[in-house]
């Protein structure tokens, strides 16, 4: 079975993406509150609160009443785009251009796992955040709690 794992630079970024997607439209969060509802590190959010405000994701506001909010509208965040840009997809060596497999020139593996990770980001861009923000009031719940442990 061959199975495609996000690095968990992806996973936090879209964990923070529906924290901060969860919230009304006029919160902010802050990002110690969402590493500790999700009790993961701090300083490795931070970087990824910070590429999120780089691509234009997450709009970020310093000072007493700062935080980070979405800075688009949930509907125009593809999931799939957003994977791409943040994975590196060289499940095998094939995929990469350091290909130094004696059976490259003539092995159908490649075409298959191609055909698996495009069938995988398929399904992704099928979706938006607004898509995995259905159950906002319910996830804005469990985020609250989640902080008060």
């Amino acid at each position: 079975m061959i199975f495609i794992q996000l690095t968990n630079y992806t996973d936090y970024s879209l964990r923070t993406l529906l924290y901060v997607g969860s919230l009304s439209p006029d919160e902010r969060a802050q990002v110690k509150d969402i590493a500790g509802a999700y009790q993961i590190s701090l300083n490795h959010l931070q970087k990824i609160a910070y590429d999120l405000g780089k691509q234009g994701l997450l709009k970020t506001t310093r000072g007493k009443n700062g935080g980070v909010a979405l800075a688009v509208q949930p509907e125009s965040i593809n999931i799939g785009a957003l994977v791409r840009s943040l994975e590196d997809f060289g499940i095998v060596e094939c995929f990469t251009n350091k290909d130094n497999c004696l059976i490259s020139c003539s092995c159908k593996l490649k075409s298959v796992l191609h055909q698996a990770k495009s069938a995988f980001i398929s399904v992704l861009d099928q979706y938006t955040l607004a898509d995995l923000l259905e159950n906002k009031n319910e996830l804005y719940e469990l985020f609250k709690e989640g902080q008060t442990k």
